[in-house]
C-alpha cells in the first residue's frame, strides 16, 4: 500500500534528521552527467543497478521509480538547474517507516578547474521512524558502494557513447 510522505522542500537537504552525503570524481563533463540525471530519466536502470524502472510523470515535473525488491516511489522534481543541481522529493512510496526523503545531486567541474571531469555529490536526506533512521546509518557503507558503482557505470556509459 502506498503512503504519502511529508511535502518537504529543498531546505530539507540541510535539515533532515539523517543526511548521508557521498561524492566521487569522474571523467565525464558536468553537462553530460546532468543530462543523464535529468533528461535521460528512462536511462537510469542502465547505470544504477538498484533501479529497475524510471520514467517521467506530469510532463517531466515528476518521476515514477521502481527498485529491485519491489520498492516504488512517486517523486516531484524540486530542482533542475543544469548543469549544477538535480533534486527530487519522494511523495508516495510503499517503503515502510519513511516520513520524508529528498535526494540531491550536485555537480561541479573537477580536474583542477579544467572542466574535463565532474565531482558528483549525492545527498540522501531522510526522516523516518527510529528503526529506519538506525538502519540507514548502519547501511551507510552499502549506500555509498551503490552510489560509487552507479556513478562509475554512468561515467563508463557516457565515455562509450562519446567514442
Amino acid at each position: 500500500m502506498a503512503r504519502r510522505l511529508s511535502p518537504v522542500g529543498l531546505d530539507f537537504v540541510q535539515t533532515a534528521p539523517v543526511r548521508l552525503v557521498f561524492a566521487r570524481e569522474i571523467g565525464s563533463p558536468p553537462d553530460a552527467v546532468y543530462r543523464a540525471l535529468a533528461d535521460d530519466v528512462t536511462g537510469w536502470p542502465q547505470w544504477f543497478t538498484a533501479v529497475t524502472l524510471c520514467r517521467p510523470t506530469g510532463g517531466g515535473a515528476g518521476r515514477e521509480v521502481r527498485l529491485k525488491g519491489g520498492t516504488r516511489f512517486q517523486e516531484s522534481i524540486l530542482a533542475a538547474e543544469g548543469p549544477e543541481r538535480y533534486a527530487y522529493r519522494i511523495d508516495e512510496t510503499n517503503a515502510p517507516g519513511l516520513r520524508a526523503l529528498v535526494e540531491e545531486w550536485r555537480l561541479s567541474p573537477s580536474g583542477g578547474g579544467t572542466g574535463t571531469g565532474t565531482r558528483v555529490q549525492w545527498t540522501f536526506a531522510v526522516d523516518g521512524a527510529a528503526p529506519l533512521r538506525v538502519a540507514l546509518k548502519l547501511g551507510r557503507a552499502g549506500l555509498g558502494r551503490a552510489f560509487r558503482d552507479a556513478v562509475t557505470t554512468l561515467d563508463e556509459r557516457l565515455a562509450s557513447a562519446k567514442a
